[in-house]
């Protein structure tokens, strides 16, 4: 009897199953919150970074950030988790079956699209990278790891099989990381050098043609 009531209390407390509509507004708001804290903490970094500017940026009232997100440790994590899935993802293309030079551009290309269209999400990892990754250095070390090895198992293959030269993947990936982000970490390099005051679409695409070329030529395919 007594584990009926708690029950029965435990589902007055909890309320009904929430709605499509309350789902939506709730993906939304935590999307919006998620892009302010983004741009947020990649221009004034974890330390200067505070919640009121974050729900100000968003549009919405700073008790409403905090109904989804406790504290702004809370909201950093669910940053770079965020970044973290876009590094992953890109890496999809990447697999035994597919043509070493389509996959290779891909991934490329990706990479160079985010940092065309998500230059905040890179400045903060980069922001996280250089504080010694306090953060992420268990994913770093673990699930990115992981990633990271079983894709250079398909890189090795695809040299033993004589589709590629000879090349240490890892290090391989390192400098893919270097090539691709530096265009949003470094923006403000490359428009004083380009003598512009922003990049277009137009000089992400030469970028991502002129690394692939490089790295394509240099593991003997034709670019």
């Amino acid at each position: 009897m007594r584990t009926e009531k708690k029950k029965r209390a435990t589902k007055r407390r909890s309320g009904p199953p929430p709605t499509a509509k309350k789902l939506a507004i709730r993906r939304e708001n935590v999307a919006r919150i998620l892009e302010a804290a983004e741009a947020v903490f990649a221009t004034r970094g974890f330390s200067g970074a505070t919640t009121a500017e974050i729900a100000e940026r968003a549009g919405i009232p700073k008790p409403n950030l905090h109904y989804y997100f406790r504290t702004k440790q809370a909201l950093y994590r669910a940053v770079l988790d965020d970044i973290l899935t876009l590094w992953l993802d890109a890496t999809s293309s990447i697999v035994a079956e597919a043509e070493p030079k389509a996959a290779l551009r891909a991934y490329i290309e990706a990479k160079m699209a985010y940092s065309r269209t998500r230059p905040f999400a890179s400045k903060v990892f980069a922001n996280e990278l250089l504080h010694g990754a306090p953060a992420v250095k268990g994913f770093l070390g673990g699930a990115m790891r992981r990633l990271v090895d079983d894709k250079a198992k398909v890189i090795e293959g695809w040299i033993a099989a004589g589709r590629l030269q000879p090349i240490d993947p890892h290090h391989l990936f390192f400098v893919l990381w270097a090539a691709t982000q530096t265009y949003a970490d470094f923006d403000a390099q490359i428009t004083a050098v380009l003598g512009k005051r922003s990049l277009g679409e137009a000089d992400f695409a030469q970028a991502a043609e002129t690394v692939s070329a490089l790295v394509l030529r240099g593991l003997g395919l034709k670019a």
